[in-house]
């Protein structure tokens, strides 16, 4: 059985778990009636529509 000749370093450890525990962005879709940036299965902050239909009366 192999056996490290010396111990692991914290630093090296440390930035070893930290590579697999990256924060990835919120994904991000287009509302298809005014064509705005807003989150995914979410009413559009900017015409307050869902999909095809007005949810909030936005003026």
């Amino acid at each position: 059985m192999a056996v490290p000749k010396q111990k692991t370093g914290r630093a090296r450890t440390h930035s070893r778990r930290s590579a697999n525990s990256v924060i990835a962005t919120p994904a991000r879709s287009t509302c298809p009636q005014c064509g705005e940036v807003k989150l995914p299965h979410r009413v559009c902050g900017n015409c307050g529509y869902y999909g095809k239909r007005e949810v909030l009366d936005v003026e």
